[in-house]
């Protein structure tokens, strides 16, 4: 296999849930650090346009979201498991819940909470996160709400580890703990009463810190400069292939353009469709900079549009 290259930045939350799972795997990987804010010039041309954080690159094979980055780990590295006890369905509708309305409202005590915010990265995020019509005030005012809102959740969590069991599926970690860990992460770095808000959850601790001594795999830097050169003088590697179960009824080759189905900004990519399944969709695209590059989103939570 070829070297797994994370682009991502060290305060990123979803990108810990990536390192999380990296480190449960075990595996070594090249970091590549990208800028917080856009421009992004240097991952601009692996993905044609989806700036989100983090994006994952195996040769000119390029994975954006962290569903189609984990999905891809987990095939191409099937042990150790994410799915302890066959649970993969399962930690797939966790992942709507964490990656959903729990990190919605980790985002909001995070902002809420804020004395001050650099204004770019309000700006940027703000919009991001809450869409057009983001009101840092009003945030500030509902913090109460997004706190109390938090604590019900977090306590679903101190609540399955106090039932005798040392990661979410038992003895073994799993999914399940990366999709909670990353916000508990946080939720601690981010928030000033994080810790303090923490520490009513006795059993959470405990996890917390067993998930954290799992640790990131072995990583070691990469220039952004070398990953683009390591996609120029790569192809990707699947051909064609469409459901032909699909509802969408698209051939390999039509043109497309992948959106969030979801409001957020800054994830379109288009380009000619190489695959539809279940789970993802592949767009061929061509730059400069890289050459033929193959970009992997997932299908829950992107739609799929006739370009």
């Amino acid at each position: 296999m070829s070297e797994i290259i994370l682009h991502h930045y060290p305060q990123s939350p979803v990108s810990e849930k990536v390192r999380i799972v990296l480190g449960m795997k075990r595996l070594a990987w090249r970091s590549v650090l990208i800028p917080r804010l856009p421009p992004k010039p240097d991952l601009m041309p692996l993905t044609g346009g989806y700036r989100l954080t983090p994006v994952m690159q195996i040769g000119a094979d390029v994975y954006c979201d962290s569903q189609c980055i984990i999905r891809e780990l987990e095939r191409r590295c099937p042990e150790p498991t994410l799915f302890p006890g066959g649970s993969d369905g399962m930690a797939w509708g966790v992942s709507r819940w964490t990656d959903g309305p729990l990190f919605q409202t980790a985002i909001a005590v995070v902002f809420g909470a804020a004395e001050e915010l650099p204004a770019d990265f309000a700006a940027d995020r703000g919009a991001l996160y809450f869409g057009p019509a983001f009101d840092l005030a009003a945030l500030k005012a509902d913090l109460p709400h997004h706190l109390a809102q938090l604590r019900a959740q977090f306590a679903w969590i101190d609540q399955r580890i106090g039932a005798g069991r040392d990661f979410l599926l038992g003895a073994e970690p799993g999914l399940p703990d990366a999709l909670c860990y990353y916000l508990v992460w946080f939720i601690r770095g981010r928030y000033d009463g994080g810790p303090d808000f923490l520490a009513q959850f006795t059993h959470l601790l405990a996890w917390e810190q067993r998930v954290r001594n799992i640790g990131h795999g072995s990583p070691t830097e990469l220039d952004s400069e070398a990953a683009l050169a390591i996609a120029r003088e790569a192809r990707p590697e699947n051909g064609e292939r469409v459901d032909p179960l699909d509802p969408l009824g698209l051939e390999p080759g039509a043109p497309v353009e992948v959106v969030s189905g979801e409001g957020s900004t800054g994830q379109a990519v288009s380009g000619r469709l190489l695959a539809l399944d279940l789970q993802d969709v592949v767009i061929g695209r061509r730059d400069e900079r890289v050459g033929e590059v193959a970009v992997h989103l997932p299908r829950v939570g992107y739609r799929v549009l006739p370009a």
